[in-house]
């Protein structure tokens, strides 16, 4: 066989190795992403998944209700915000869509009218279909009339509950209650609730009370709100961000002094590297999550019990990262420092301090701004930071917006943090490199 047969035989296996590749590689991929599809039930999601639902959760995110309730045994009505005791307006009073009386009259825009009529009665004026009569009593439950025609789908009848639900607002009759709902854009009472004076003002008039002496009252009402509770929410921030700065620096400080027991240029023992290496490899290969749920059960919940989490998962992470920076120190600084008599400690802080500080830092930089994100889900869990409000909100599926309020907070705090550790990055690192 001649040279040219052999390198022919190398060239062909070559392209028939780049042919199986690249035709045997997105095979796989295809096998696995088929897999997938039906091992996760994928078809049952779609199947599962109601379009009206995701829409109304999307409104709730940007909008707000208002809920106009009738009680069915003692006739009385309430009109709050969001259905809430905070956002209730007081007795005889409601806004300029709903009149009060015998009769209440609540307009919902666009033709769409409900009536509450006395003897438990409540009519819904739906322009293009007709007029709804539902009238409830102990024995009967609800008794609905409806226009004649097909049930439409908009529509959920039975015997004690009836809910109906259009563009304009939903109505729900049952036995004891009769509500209706009316969305509106935005975040109501975000600065002032409805017993505060300031509610419904002008930002021209705040300004101009705030420079009449009222800005200490001001504030207060803002910062006191009952609905959306600011001053609750920052303290909860700053707790979030306590969780994450503890622990990433308590992990730092333990683990540089440790790093060096597992260098082999500074622990000659090999048990003793060892012995180190397995333990940084059990704190890092736990999550920080299993960790706060074990130190929780210790410990009960609270902010301290987060930053020990994250402290004892990142001790793993920075031992083992501070170990390899160690090990990669150029051995002729030290040899420098040692010429002077210097001694074992003064050789670490003089010859080997500066040369690994600038990776040090900007690890313990990065993963602090990582942990600013995971005390968040860390403090849904030990009961602390903006994790546990954001929680509460989503248990109660009723206050969307305050959810979206947290996730905004949650965006802006972790943007916050990232400018953060990126401006303290350039100084310090820069700072430690010029002096090195």
């Amino acid at each position: 066989m001649t040279a040219t047969d052999t390198l022919k035989l190398e060239a062909d296996g070559i392209f028939r190795r780049k042919r199986l590749l690249a035709f045997g590689l997105p095979l796989l991929i295809l096998l696995y992403l088929t897999y997938t599809f039906f091992s996760f039930d994928v078809p049952g999601l779609i199947k599962r998944f109601e379009i009206d639902n995701a829409r109304a959760l999307v409104a709730d995110s940007y909008s707000y209700k208002t809920h106009v309730a009738r009680d069915n045994r003692t006739g009385g009505v309430e009109v709050a915000i969001e259905g809430e005791r905070k956002g209730t307006y007081p007795e005889g009073e409601a806004p300029d869509w709903v009149s009060l009386g015998e009769t209440t009259r609540i307009d919902l825009e666009d033709g769409h009218v409900v009536t509450f009529l006395p003897e438990q009665v409540v009519t819904y004026d739906i322009p293009g279909y007709g007029t709804i009569h539902a009238q409830t009593s102990r024995s009967k439950g609800v008794v609905t009339t409806l226009p004649e025609g097909d049930l439409p789908a908009w529509i959920n009848k039975s015997k004690n509950r009836l809910t109906i639900t259009t563009e304009a607002g939903r109505l729900t009759v049952t036995r004891n209650r009769t509500e209706v709902f009316r969305y509106f854009t935005g975040w109501e009472l975000f600065f002032f609730t409805l017993d505060s004076p300031y509610h419904g003002m002008s930002f021209g008039n705040l300004v101009g009370r705030a420079f009449d002496g009222e800005a200490g009252a001001i504030w207060n009402d803002f910062w006191n709100n009952k609905m959306w509770r600011h001053s609750e929410v920052v303290w909860a921030l700053f707790e979030t961000i306590l969780m994450a700065f503890l622990g990433t620096m308590g992990a730092a400080i333990v683990a540089l002094p440790l790093a060096f027991l597992a260098a082999k240029n500074f622990s000659p023992l090999m048990a003793v590297r060892q012995v180190m290496r397995r333990f940084f490899d059990f704190f890092r290969g736990v999550d920080a999550l299993i960790w706060t749920i074990v130190l929780a059960r210790a410990f009960g919940p609270g902010p301290l019990t987060g930053a020990l989490a994250i402290l004892i998962t990142d001790t793993g992470s920075f031992g083992k990262m501070f170990s390899e920076a160690l090990e990669n120190v150029d051995e002729k600084q030290i040899e420098g420092v040692q010429s002077t008599g210097a001694k074992p400690v003064q050789r670490y802080r003089f010859g080997v301090i500066p040369q690994v500080t600038p990776v040090l830092l900007s690890q313990i930089l990065y993963y602090l701004e990582s942990n600013t994100r995971s005390a968040t889900i860390i403090g849904a869990i030990t009961g602390g930071g903006i994790g546990l409000l954001l929680t509460q909100a989503m248990i109660t599926q009723k206050d969307w917006e305050e959810v979206s309020y947290y996730i905004v907070l949650v965006i802006l705090m972790v943007m916050a943090m990232d400018w953060f550790s990126g401006w303290l990055r350039r100084r310090l690192i820069a700072g430690s490199e010029s002096g090195h």
